[in-house]
C-alpha cells in the first residue's frame, strides 16, 4: 500500500497537481517516521519531517484565516480566537491581506515564502499540529 500511495503521489506531481501531490507525501512521511522525509533549513512542523510554510509579516491575512479555521474545526481552542482578532485588525482594509484571509479561512495557508498547504489534506493529528504551529507564529505578528 505505501509503494502504491507513492507512485500516486509521484504521479500528481508529474501531472502538475503539485499541491495534492505534495500533501500526500507529506502524509506518506508522517507515516513512515521521521527520519523518511526530514529535510534542512525552512520551518519543520516538530519533527515530521516537512516544511509548513513561513509565516511572517506578508502573511498575517492567512494566518489569520487558518486560526479561524482551526478554532471553527475545534482544532485550538483558548486564546487561539483572541489572537485572530488582533491580526485581523491590522489588516482591515488591505485587499490582498483579506484575500489571504478568506483563503486561510477555508484551510488554506499560504507562507511568505511561496509555499502553501492545505489543511484539509491532512490528518486530524497533524491538523492540530499545523494549527499550533500557525498560532505560535502568529502570535509573535501582533
Amino acid at each position: 500500500m505505501h509503494a502504491r500511495s507513492t507512485f500516486i503521489a509521484l504521479a500528481l506531481l508529474a501531472a502538475g497537481a503539485s499541491t495534492e501531490a505534495n500533501n500526500l507525501l507529506d502524509e506518506l512521511k508522517d507515516r513512515a517516521g521521521p527520519a523518511a522525509g526530514a529535510q534542512g533549513g525552512g520551518s519543520a512542523l516538530g519533527n515530521l519531517g516537512f516544511k509548513m510554510p513561513a509565516i511572517g509579516s506578508s502573511t498575517i491575512g492567512s494566518a489569520a484565516g487558518v486560526l479561524q479555521y482551526c478554532v471553527k474545526n475545534n482544532y485550538l481552542g483558548g486564546d487561539a480566537a483572541s489572537v485572530k482578532d488582533k491580526l485581523l485588525a491590522k489588516i482591515t482594509g488591505q485587499k490582498q491581506q483579506e484575500k489571504n484571509f478568506e483563503s486561510g479561512a477555508k484551510g488554506l495557508l499560504k507562507g511568505g515564502d511561496g509555499k502553501t498547504l492545505n489543511l484539509k489534506m491532512l490528518s486530524s493529528k497533524l491538523k492540530v499540529k499545523a494549527c499550533d504551529y500557525v498560532l505560535k507564529n502568529a502570535t509573535s505578528l501582533i
